[in-house]
């Protein structure tokens, strides 16, 4: 982020140029919004979790863990659920594992599945976490909360267009 805000809204200037130049901005303005939406709020995430020594991958595998019945899934079900890859399940459980966070344990009827389990150095960490990103509202600021509930619901119409859920 700049240091001073711009005296106009670059957007809505490059949406201008756009419509004079190439078409119709809409789609355009509304990609360029969110994608610099997106890095305000990854900022914002990201300074409240490194006081707690996350990120917030991390951050959403405890609190995935924590929502849990037993405080454990396996691997593949927190891949499914946080909509990663494998290997950035294993990396993401990894790391928490060498900070005390979670532990592996072997699921008890199928010895090819791993379990993932939240510790209560895990639940302290994501209790603490939680804390500093609902403080500054995870970054997403200027919104009142009915205005807040539409921003998702609009965007849940993107992603169910493209399948990310039935």
């Amino acid at each position: 982020m700049t240091s001073q805000p711009l005296p106009f809204d670059p957007i809505a200037r490059a949406a201008e140029l756009w419509e004079k130049h190439i078409g119709s901005s809409t789609s355009m303005a509304a990609v360029t919004s969110v994608m610099r939406v997106q890095q305000i709020i990854q900022s914002a995430v990201d300074a409240a979790l490194k006081p707690h020594g996350l990120t917030f991958a991390r951050y959403e595998a405890l609190v995935l863990l924590t929502f849990s019945r037993q405080g454990s899934l396996p691997m593949r079900v927190m891949g499914e659920r946080l909509q990663l890859h494998p290997t950035s399940v294993t990396n993401i459980v990894d790391r928490l594992e060498n900070d005390g966070l979670v532990r592996r344990n072997p699921h008890p009827t199928d010895r090819r599945t791993t379990l993932v389990e939240i510790t209560d150095a895990g639940r302290a960490r994501r209790e603490a976490a939680t804390h500093s990103v609902t403080a500054v509202d995870f970054g997403l600021r200027g919104l009142n909360e009915k205005q807040t509930d539409q921003l998702t619901d609009l965007l849940a119409k993107v992603r169910h267009a493209v399948g990310d859920f039935d």
